[in-house]
């Protein structure tokens, strides 16, 4: 199975965290390819250059191919809109800690204050594509057991 992993990809900390995930995924079985962008120097080496064009047919080639779309939520959004126009299955993992707090009566009330907005967005847009497709989590272990379901239906279906 192809997976396609999308996220930020510019903070050392981004790549990181981004190297970390795609370590524990290729850790769930050896038939999984999974397609990280940063891993690509062609587009992705910054001391290099590649335009525009080069970098949306790369990727865009890439997430073509993938059987399954999984995604950091966290930070910069990501446009989920190739995969989801073809039917690609997406799993995103959104950690960001300000989603905590949604029943705290005073982080309530501070949405009615101008710029004092105590929990992140996210582009509802790109969480509505996601959903369509598949689903969205906050914990490390549920993002990995669903892409471990995915390997499941995509085995005994022979392929999506």
């Amino acid at each position: 199975m192809k997976i396609y992993f999308a996220g930020p990809m510019f903070a050392k900390a981004d790549l990181l965290y981004n190297e970390y995930l795609v370590k524990k995924i290729r850790e769930l079985d050896d038939s999984l390819e999974v397609y990280l962008p940063q891993e690509n120097g062609a587009i992705n080496d910054k001391t290099a250059y590649a335009d525009s064009k080069m970098i949306a047919l790369a990727d865009t080639e890439k997430v073509l191919e993938s059987d399954l779309l999984v995604a950091v939520l966290d930070g910069i959004t990501i446009d989920a809109g190739v995969a989801y126009a073809k039917d690609i299955p997406m799993i995103g993992l959104y950690t960001d800690t300000r989603q905590q707090g949604a029943d705290n009566q005073k982080k309530l009330a501070a949405l009615g204050a101008t710029a004092e907005n105590q929990f992140h967005y996210l582009n509802l847009y790109t969480v509505g594509l996601v959903k369509l497709n598949g689903s969205i989590v906050s914990q490390e272990q549920d993002f990995f057991s669903l892409i471990e379901k995915q390997l499941k239906k995509y085995t005994q279906l022979g392929g999506f």
